[in-house]
């Protein structure tokens, strides 16, 4: 005996949320932090700069030292720092990738003679004896350095001036 009726249940769910593909890496890890800070008042003009700075304190041939380098120029600029951060982590696998074109650009600059490097031979020495380490290699990222210090605002400002019309069109359509 069922004294009260019941509320029809409607358990249908319609085709499109049934079959809505899954975000991909890049939507949920980019492009939407960047459609979360258009709709919360940031400009693109300051995304673009945001990520061209990002892009190159993330790409220092000095591992390690990124996070805190973007951390200290975002604090200085009033920069977005999740966003600074974010290029930081995408672009890991770049900064490793570069450290020796930074190396032989900056040896190219110097005029000076090409140093044998290879991973091994870096952390065996850097574990063995940090102040060897340091003598040995200490011109080595003087050069990777310079070449760093002269090609940063070079790249920052052709992704600024490239990446300031897409996010311009991206903020319209959001």
């Amino acid at each position: 005996m069922n004294p009260l009726p019941q509320p029809a249940r409607n358990f249908s769910v319609t085709a499109s949320a049934a079959t809505a593909p899954r975000p991909s890496f890049w939507q949920r890890r980019l492009l939407g932090p960047l459609r979360a800070q258009i709709t919360q008042g940031v400009t693109p003009d300051r995304l673009a700069l945001t990520i061209a700075v990002g892009t190159a304190c993330s790409l220092l041939p000095f591992l390690g030292f990124t996070t805190l380098l973007n951390l200290g120029v975002g604090l200085w600029l009033r920069l977005n720092q999740p966003i600074l951060q974010t290029v930081n982590y995408l672009l890991t696998a770049a900064q490793v990738a570069l450290i020796l074109v930074y190396v032989r650009l900056g040896e190219w600059i110097w005029q000076a003679p090409p140093v044998t490097l290879s991973v091994p031979t870096l952390f065996t020495a850097f574990r063995e004896d940090p102040g060897a380490f340091l003598v040995r290699f200490g011109l080595t990222g003087v050069h990777a350095a310079t070449a760093w210090l002269l090609t940063s605002p070079l790249l920052m400002a052709a992704l600024y001036y490239s990446l300031r019309p897409a996010l311009r069109k991206f903020s319209r359509k959001q």
